[in-house]
């Protein structure tokens, strides 16, 4: 990977200032995200590739990087990864389409009726 990329990698290096301020909350959240993240009815590969799609839909530069590389850790291919993206990227343009009815709703006129 890039040393530089969508954010600035030292960014999160600025995540650790603020959590000292609140161990608690942060034992709290890796416990939390271990236990999420280890085998049960879905493998860790196939819980780590869904991060990997979620990471697409919310954007987050260091969930994409740390979860494929969670992912190839856990046997996951450069395909299965193409794979994981795609779907995210089928959901969010699914997601964009389904709502448009709402901006149709909106006093937007239907075709061949006046304003």
């Amino acid at each position: 990977m890039d040393e530089e990329y969508y954010y600035r990698r030292k960014g999160i290096d600025l995540i650790s200032e603020y959590l000292e301020d609140v161990p608690e909350s942060l034992g709290a959240f890796e416990n939390f995200d271990r236990q999420v993240f280890s085998d049960g009815a879905l493998s860790k590969k196939v819980k780590e590739l869904i991060a990997v799609g979620c990471a697409h839909i919310t954007r987050c530069p260091y969930c994409i990087e740390g979860h494929t590389k969670r992912a190839l850790a856990n046997g996951a291919s450069r395909k299965e990864i193409a794979e994981a993206i795609m779907v995210a990227v089928a959901m969010n343009a699914g997601a964009s389409f389904a709502h448009g009815h709402f901006a149709l709703k909106t006093g937007t006129p239907r075709s061949g009726e006046k304003v």
